[in-house]
């Protein structure tokens, strides 16, 4: 097993990976908000060892703020080692093991979420990966499968001792999805449970409530999702308020434009118009949330089919 080059954390707070957004221009906008870690989006194995060329693009990181993992996911553990070596060649500061995901077509080939069942797999992936690099890996779990497998604290001591350095657990089964409260007792029992970092992720969407998983579960590390999608400024306001007891006040309507441009701009420099346009379409409709009269604004945006088109909808923004 190669010696791990062990990586150092600016602060706790790590915006989780997330298909379909955690893309180079979120990461990048996420790193300028002082993120203590960014993840890709899940990437396929297969997908990197045929070297398909978008997913090559998706482990693309040059010009990003250090620490980056990059997240991979599929069900053989060779294979594993092998996408996780093209990661590190990559230059990823970390390899993160997709358990987690719920979606149906990833469960369907036994990836993803549906490796809670099979833990003795889990095990032997953790292991093959763990050998082929010297990066620290880590492995994004859930609460378990469904209400009848909750397995997480079991899964979790498995997955340290087979080498994990790091475990992200979703307090919410797979059954669950996004839905429903998370449960934060189960990710207190992993970080109880395990030597290695915990980081706890689900409902932590304002600053209070980061702390408040800090002192409820005892977890190293706050994972931000969804609440960070649009609103970037969540991740500066966690890390202040956990530093210094002060909450920073929410963007202005003008500094909303400003990073919807930033984003938008970055989007064009790393995608064709057609794709970037239509992706912030999607991104847009996050950011307009609680300006007025974002319901017309956010029509606006999804007849977009220009660039110029998108930046009308930007003036508009600042000109409130």
């Amino acid at each position: 097993m190669k010696e791990t080059r062990p990586i150092k954390l600016k602060n706790p707070v790590i915006v989780a990976p997330m298909a379909g957004v955690t893309d180079k221009a979120f990461r990048l906008i996420c790193q300028s908000f002082g993120a203590g870690l960014t993840v890709t989006e899940m990437i396929n194995d297969l997908a990197l060892l045929h070297g398909n060329p978008r997913t090559r693009q998706m482990v693309n990181l040059e010009g990003e703020a250090l620490p980056v993992a990059v997240q991979i996911f599929g069900s053989d553990p060779e294979k594993m080692a092998e996408a996780a070596r093209i990661v590190e060649e990559a230059g990823a500061s970390m390899v993160d093991i997709n358990m987690g995901c719920p979606a149906p077509k990833i469960v369907k080939n036994g990836e993803g979420a549906a490796l809670m069942l099979k833990p003795e797999l889990a095990e032997r992936i953790v292991t093959a990966v763990k050998k082929a690099v010297s990066v620290p890996v880590s492995v994004k779990i859930r609460k378990g499968f469904d209400d009848n497998t909750v397995n997480a604290v079991d899964f979790a001591k498995r997955m340290e001792e087979a080498g994990a350095d790091m475990i992200a657990v979703h307090g919410r089964t797979r059954e669950q999805y996004y839905s429903g409260k998370a449960d934060w007792e189960i990710i207190r029992r992993v970080k109880e449970a395990v030597k290695i970092p915990v980081a706890g992720n689900g409902d932590v969407d304002t600053p209070q409530k980061a702390r408040e998983m800090i002192l409820e579960t005892g977890v190293d590390f706050i994972m931000v999702g969804r609440a960070v999608m649009g609103n970037p400024w969540l991740i500066r306001q966690i890390v202040t308020y956990l530093e210094s007891g002060i909450m920073l006040p929410s963007p202005t309507f003008q500094e909303k434009a400003e990073i919807f441009l930033r984003h938008f701009t970055y989007l064009l420099k790393f995608k064709d118009e057609y794709i970037a346009v239509r992706e912030m379409r999607k991104h847009g409709g996050w950011y307009l949330k609680g300006v007025p009269g974002a319901s017309r604004l956010r029509e606006i945006l999804n007849k977009a089919k220009t660039p110029e088109e998108v930046r009308e909808v930007v003036l508009t923004i600042k000109n409130i």
